[in-house]
């Protein structure tokens, strides 16, 4: 489990994140659309998964933003922003923001995904949410960067997990 702090008080996540040259976990979350997506959908390209809380949160929406902004100068690479959103306010944020070079996907139909990649908040006012992390994974599938926020209302380290998919 991982420690991190929400304005200096302490929460726990239920476990730790998955490290680099590790296997990346498999995972199905939910579109904007309603359908599913896994980690077999990206096979053959590289993936950043920004994952946080809630979009509805200036921290959550300043990643996205930022994400968006990057994505469209990488080759081969999308971004998944996940949360616990609803998928319909994933996607209200998207299209209000004008938000079009990453993908959301929300795990309301995926206890899994927060139990395998060690970010679901298991302690505390966000207990059921999911902690602020930065997974990125190559071509083949393995992890190259993974990134723990350790205050939850911190930017994530957007620089290094870019440089990581040099």
């Amino acid at each position: 489990m991982a420690k991190i702090k929400l304005h200096g008080d302490t929460l726990e996540t239920i476990g730790e994140l998955p490290q680099k040259d590790s296997r990346a976990p498999d995972f199905s979350v939910t579109r904007g659309d309603l359908s599913e997506v896994t980690l077999h959908d990206y096979s053959g390209k590289r993936l950043i998964l920004n994952i946080f809380p809630s979009v509805d949160t200036p921290t959550c929406a300043t990643s996205v933003k930022r994400f968006n902004e990057e994505a469209g100068n990488l080759d081969n690479t999308n971004v998944l922003c996940i949360s616990a959103d609803l998928p319909f306010a994933a996607s209200r944020f998207c299209g209000a923001e004008g938000i079009s070079n990453v993908e959301t996907g929300s795990v309301f139909r995926s206890e899994e995904f927060g139990k395998n990649y060690g970010v679901e908040i298991t302690t505390g006012v966000l207990k059921g949410l999911l902690s602020r992390a930065i997974i990125v994974i190559n071509e083949s599938g393995n992890v190259i960067y993974s990134e723990q926020v350790s205050e939850i209302a911190d930017e994530p380290n957007y620089s290094a997990a870019l440089a990581a998919l040099n």
